[in-house]
């Protein structure tokens, strides 16, 4: 198939190699058109994925008129809080008959309080949507890393389309009918990330990371199931799979970040320790605090990390609340 895959990170640079290593015919798209020319000329992506090479038949453009026109498959390779205006870009030269969008994002827009499936449908309509979530790191898949995701959409001929495009010998992709469940999982284990990158940077130990987990799972459950996601999702692969890599993994940048506001950094250091990279969790982690507040649901990982993010409170004093609670049951 014609692929355009929009959005020059580590993790659409990989998915671009990895279709591209399908015998598809992948154009990866950047905005910077500088970077691209760079690119084009080491074939390769010094930024994000240094010492690595792309296959030669991959293109690389700053065209995206020219990417999306020549394209069957879109694929939504930017950070979730550019993904809007990306999408109006393009929507001159999009058609709802011809493209479907793969959506590889992981998060919820920050003041409309949105997942990117919600964001496309504002602006493009019913289209053929799908999101491809679960844990796996640009880095591994680069490497042909045996690895499992989950594509999911409510249209069964575009999950197929997309599971039969991705899958592979290293790469093994499952089918979902719970799109709004696989985007919140995506989304909410970066912010729990956070916290587990916090509790290593204070040395807290296994018993704390564990505890820590076993309730983040239990809160995420909770929260996406309200949010409109089926309980069952948050089981599989785009919750608890992609929720173990986040919260462990060196790759992992919102675990970084965790990992350095426990050290005792301030949240401006560590963003400019990341540079150019982004961490979703950051930023998400408000939206979802936003979101419990307005349907009144209980999250209290999620309510003390935005305070650590955004008021500035000692994490020491989190953990302190955390722990000192009222007694409750083990509630799911």
């Amino acid at each position: 198939m014609n692929i355009a895959v929009l959005g020059d990170g580590a993790w659409g640079s990989a998915i671009a190699h990895l279709l591209s290593n399908n015998n598809h015919s992948v154009t990866l798209w950047g905005p910077f058109p500088d970077y691209i020319m760079k690119m084009q000329k080491n074939h390769s992506n010094p930024r994000f994925l240094p010492d690595i090479k792309f296959p030669a038949k991959l293109k690389i453009s700053s065209n995206l008129k020219t990417t999306v026109n020549n394209s069957e498959i879109l694929v939504l390779g930017l950070p979730s809080q550019y993904i809007r205006k990306l999408i109006i870009d393009f929507k001159p030269f999009f058609n709802t008959n011809k493209h479907i969008i793969v959506n590889l994002a992981k998060g919820i827009e920050n003041h409309s309080l949105k997942r990117i499936s919600q964001i496309v449908e504002e602006i493009l309509g019913d289209v053929k949507y799908s999101v491809l979530s679960g844990p796996s790191h640009a880095e591994e898949v680069f490497l042909k890393v045996p690895t499992a995701v989950v594509a999911s959409s409510k249209c069964n001929e575009t999950v197929e389309i997309v599971q039969k495009a991705f899958i592979n010998n290293t790469f093994r992709v499952y089918s979902s009918h719970d799109p709004v469940g696989v985007e919140l999982g995506g989304a909410l284990k970066n912010v729990y990330a956070i916290a587990a990158g916090i509790s290593d940077g204070m040395n807290l130990g296994d018993n704390t990371k564990a505890a820590l987990l076993t309730r983040s799972i239990a809160e995420m459950s909770r929260l996406g199931k309200i949010l409109g996601g089926n309980f069952e999702t948050f089981a599989g692969l785009s919750g608890i799979g992609d929720l173990i890599v986040t919260c462990y993994s060196k790759h992992s940048r919102n675990r970084f970040v965790g990992e350095k506001l426990g050290s005792g950094k301030t949240l401006n250091e560590v963003l400019e320790e990341l540079n150019m990279s982004v961490a979703e969790g950051v930023k998400t982690t408000k939206s979802v605090y936003q979101l419990a507040k307005k349907h009144n649901i209980s999250t209290p990982i999620i309510d003390e990390l935005y305070t650590i993010l955004y008021d500035n409170k000692d994490p020491r004093k989190s953990i302190i609340d955390l722990m000192t609670r009222d007694a409750t049951k083990e509630i799911y």
